[in-house]
């Protein structure tokens, strides 16, 4: 739905140690260069000696399964190992692998840390930094900062959590404050690496410190503290949510097109009416972050983000280049990248080269031999008319009646296909759709988008958006890039037609021209991420003098041993020279779920 479920695709970041540190090496000047080893073969096209490829797309659903935060989950158990121990060509085991699917989307963990100590008692005898000493007077940013600390029982990690004060009008100072929630996770050496890691959440509208526990378990935390904090309109006492967008007494809304006025009128009368929502822009929190940076004595920092927190991450870089060590881009969202102009060409690119993968793989055509006549048969029977099927209501447990159109399906499976082991469940659920089961999209469909409109600020999302992207877009763009597609310009127009009303961020006027800073930058991309394809990672990494672009199988956030160990020795090394990358020659793609013969 959008670019990415903020905290969710964080969440996968930690599974995968996707983080960078280490001093750089001194007057290094790294050649652009993007590396694709491991593949069998390279499926971009080039323009010259540079890759490129029509790219982007929204959000997707993450798998509840594991879920941290009440809006999304850590990417770990996706549905593809859900339905791992299902048949998936039994019309029976699909039907309940989408029950089990819905049931454990309705089993949420909360992260509370409850905090005892103040921040002094906490941090007595460490070497961390609490506040720059230079900084006096009411408006420094060390005045505005309140923590507490205690040593959570159960993983040993002390954690300082609290709140830090911006005004909401940055340029004025004046009027009403907000109080970002701050979380900072304590290293667990005795003598920590003097720069943290900051971790910029997905979305945008996600509110990065709900994920807070998930973070624990991180090897970041060997030598390094972790930031975590709400960018501002995501979270506490400024939290830019759009309430009409959730209602469990419309399940069919859940399927029909988001960006609707019947929902965003009232949100937006709602809102303004508490807060000036043209200071929610992606420069504001840049400017935010640095705020917290300066109040907690850090000197430079790490920054690390997926999808739309690589913006927040770029953005940042740009704002306060000095004050940054090291950045890890995971699924680069450039500036150059207008959402949500690219979504649908980006799906189909993802959809048409899955399906190739599936026709050479020997198990998959077997299983599947007609694979892309089925897909495009499907589309033929819902333009004539939408499937009638049913789902499982997510509170309730009773069925409830639905249709499934051209587009709620497309969507459905959009969202699928940004989890690297969900899209190996592709061709057998496009196989039962065919044959007239439509319930495991549907469930599919249903749980995304309840969780996707849970979890993100929405007002937020559309505060950063409208200004920052939409407007960017041109009615000949839209024809020439989005109509053309399978999904065709529906989302753009919708969203276009929402922001035609909604109120504009304040930005800088060299806002939409790309980041070009020297800091040492590692860049990854999936060659099958349907939202953040390796287009977007080559265009980030080829303003940057300092990066390296990976490109690796997986899909919306790549990770596993070879991807970790890259990290890890980027971190180490602070810089992408010389960085060994070779170990991507042996990563393969997981193998599809299917069952030859069936």
């Amino acid at each position: 739905m959008v670019l990415a479920i903020a905290d969710c695709f964080a969440l996968k970041s930690v599974r995968n140690q996707q983080v960078v540190g280490s001093s750089p090496t001194a007057g290094s000047r790294i050649r652009r260069k993007s590396v694709r080893e491991g593949l069998a073969s390279d499926p971009w096209k080039h323009h010259g000696s540079r890759p490129t490829r029509v790219s982007t797309l929204p959000e997707a659903p993450l798998d509840p399964a594991k879920r941290l935060e009440p809006h999304c989950d850590e990417g770990a158990a996706s549905l593809g190992s859900m339905l791992a121990g299902f048949d998936v060509d039994s019309p029976r085991a699909m039907k309940n692998a989408a029950i089990a699917l819905l049931a454990l989307a309705r089993t949420r963990l909360l992260v509370f840390v409850a905090l005892s100590t103040t921040l002094a008692a906490g941090l007595a005898g460490s070497s961390r930094p609490v506040a720059d000493a230079r900084q006096s007077g009411s408006d420094a940013p060390a005045s505005r900062l309140s923590l507490q600390t205690r040593v959570d029982e159960q993983s040993g990690i002390r954690f300082s959590e609290g709140t830090f004060a911006v005004p909401e009008n940055r340029a004025s100072g004046k009027g009403r404050l907000l109080r970002l929630g701050v979380v900072v996770l304590r290293a667990k050496s005795k003598t920590p690496k003097p720069d943290p890691v900051f971790v910029f959440a997905g979305g945008p509208g996600s509110d990065i410190t709900r994920s807070a526990r998930a973070y624990s378990s991180s090897s970041m935390l060997n030598e390094r503290d972790i930031v975590l904090v709400s960018q501002r309109g995501t979270g506490g006492d400024n939290r830019l949510a759009c309430g009409l967008a959730v209602n469990d007494e419309n399940i069919q809304g859940y399927l029909d097109p988001l960006f609707r006025e019947d929902v965003f009128r009232p949100c937006l009368e709602d809102l303004r009416a508490r807060f000036d929502l043209t200071q929610y822009s992606t420069e504001t929190a840049a400017d935010d972050y640095d705020d917290v940076r300066r109040a907690l004595g850090y000197d430079r920092i790490n920054v690390t983000g997926g999808s739309y927190g690589t913006r927040m991450a770029l953005v940042y870089m740009r704002r306060h280049p000095t004050t940054v060590r090291t950045a890890l881009l995971n699924g680069a969202v450039p500036l150059g990248n207008k959402n949500p102009l690219y979504h649908p060409a980006s799906f189909d690119l993802a959809i048409r080269a899955l399906m190739a993968e599936c026709a050479g793989d020997a198990e998959c055509k077997a299983a599947v031999p007609n694979l892309e006549a089925e897909f495009h048969a499907i589309l033929g029977r819902l333009d004539a008319q939408p499937a009638a099927t049913v789902v499982t209501h997510p509170t309730r447990g009773v069925k409830v009646p639905v249709k499934l159109s051209r587009e709620a399906f497309l969507e459905a499976l959009r969202v699928t296909m940004y989890s690297g082991e969900r899209n190996r469940l592709v061709p057998s659920l496009l196989h039962r759709a065919y044959g007239g089961d439509f319930a495991p999209f549907a469930e599919l469909g249903l749980v995304s988008e309840r969780n996707l409109r849970n979890g993100l600020a929405l007002g937020h999302l559309l505060c950063v958006t409208c200004a920052e992207d939409v407007d960017r877009i041109t009615e000949q763009e839209i024809l020439s890039i989005a109509r053309p597609a399978l999904a065709g310009d529906h989302r753009v127009r919708d969203q276009k037609r929402i922001c035609s009303f909604w109120p504009r961020s304040v930005l800088s006027k060299d806002y939409g021209n790309p980041v070009a800073v020297e800091v040492p930058t590692l860049v990854l991309s999936g060659t099958l991420d349907p939202v953040t394809p390796p287009r977007w990672g080559e265009e980030a990494a080829r303003h940057l003098p300092r990066a390296l672009h990976v490109v690796v199988p997986g899909a919306h956030g790549v990770g596993g041993p070879c991807v970790v160990d890259i990290q890890q020795r980027f971190r180490d090394a602070g810089t992408v020279e010389h960085l060994d990358v070779s170990c991507t020659k042996q990563m393969k793609p997981a193998r599809f779920q299917v069952t030859a013969g069936r």
